[in-house]
């Protein structure tokens, strides 16, 4: 399947119960693929008049206690901050879908990974996180959709699924796999109708400083326990690495036929991919530094993922990097020749 509509499946049979979205490319044969069969099984599909209502409905949808996605591409998920924030400060889950295209401004329609600050950095106004989760390939694209939504439950947050233009357009062989069902909190919170019960009120609003900083502090130790439970990564060839590539995404899928060739000529080099970007798995920097002599990190940007494994390496090896921005991909000769110079350098 194409990987845009292979993640509106796994949406579907994940329990997406509403999608809100507006076309954009390279992303639209995903809300183009729910338009045909959400209603099909008694599912909401709208297509907004903008991407600020589609966030706006997304909203509402949540704050109801529905399972609810919307996508879009760098411009588009732009649109959506402010919802974002409001989402994050309401402590409303969601799954926004994110597939990246060149930039800044409208850019142009080829594969990018130049969101990644508005992604972890959070891009709307506030202290607030989005749990960021970054595929490879359209198989794991499929499975981490069944993890968004319930990640998004468990913690009451929204969750992002960031991909590229490659990922999106891409076809690959999909298994749709049979999933024990996640043991998740009730939303006893959701604004269903009183029924007897106390009223739920779903706001951000705090004008009272005091509250404001409490609710604050609550969400910190929330991010805090994502940090600690959830960040995900895979190392490849990291046993008796020296050199380290790290990549995420369509990058990482080149990177690591460099890596194989590097390796054909004696160079004992490994990869780290980050799989949630938020949390950033700085754990695995932690089990290769006692021999890692240093790191190139690649982007489909002019580097951004960088500054977060300088933090992660914290200025006990080398970092290098090398990007190609706009919708320019490298290849993974171009990538042989960094690790070259890295280990000439280091």
């Amino acid at each position: 399947m194409k990987g845009n509509e292979a993640l509106a499946e796994a949406a579907i049979r994940a329990g997406c119960q509403c999608f809100f979205g507006y076309p954009i490319t390279p992303q639209s044969e995903l809300p183009a693929y729910l338009a045909r069969e959400m209603p099909k099984r008694g599912r909401v599909f709208l297509q907004a008049e903008s991407e600020i209502a589609a966030i706006n409905m997304v909203y509402g949808a949540a704050g109801a206690g529905a399972r609810v996605m919307t996508s879009s591409s760098s411009p588009g998920i732009s649109l959506k901050q402010e919802g974002i924030s409001y989402l994050c400060g309401a402590e409303l889950p969601c799954v926004i879908v994110n597939i990246m295209r060149g930039g800044p401004g409208l850019g142009d329609i080829q594969p990018a990974q130049s969101d990644y600050y508005q992604a972890t950095r959070g891009g709307g106004h506030g202290d607030y996180r989005t749990i960021v989760l970054a595929p490879s390939s359209v198989q794991e694209l499929v499975d981490l959709v069944y993890d968004a939504f319930d990640l998004a439950d468990l913690y009451r947050n929204p969750v992002m699924i960031l991909g590229d233009g490659i990922l999106g357009q891409m076809m690959e062989p999909v298994v749709f796999k049979e999933r024990p069902k996640r043991e998740l909190p009730p939303k006893d919170w959701a604004t269903t109708g009183m029924k007897g019960r106390k009223q739920n009120i779903i706001n951000s609003l705090y004008l009272d400083p005091v509250k404001l900083e409490e609710h604050n502090w609550k969400l910190y130790r929330k991010y805090k326990e994502i940090e600690e439970k959830e960040a995900r990564y895979e190392m490849v060839n990291w046993e008796d690495a020296e050199y380290f590539v790290v990549a995420y995404g369509i990058a990482a899928r080149i990177a690591l036929s460099a890596i194989e060739m590097a390796r054909e000529k004696g160079i004992k080099v490994g990869l780290i991919r980050p799989i949630t970007l938020w949390p950033y798995p700085v754990k695995a920097f932690e089990e290769v530094m006692p021999r890692a002599k240093a790191f190139l990190t690649v982007e489909l940007s002019l580097g951004q993922m960088v500054d977060d494994v300088k933090l992660s390496v914290n200025g006990r090896a080398q970092v290098y990097f090398y990007g190609r921005p706009g919708g320019m991909v490298f290849t993974a000769e171009e990538i042989l020749k960094e690790i070259e110079k890295m280990r000439g350098q280091a």
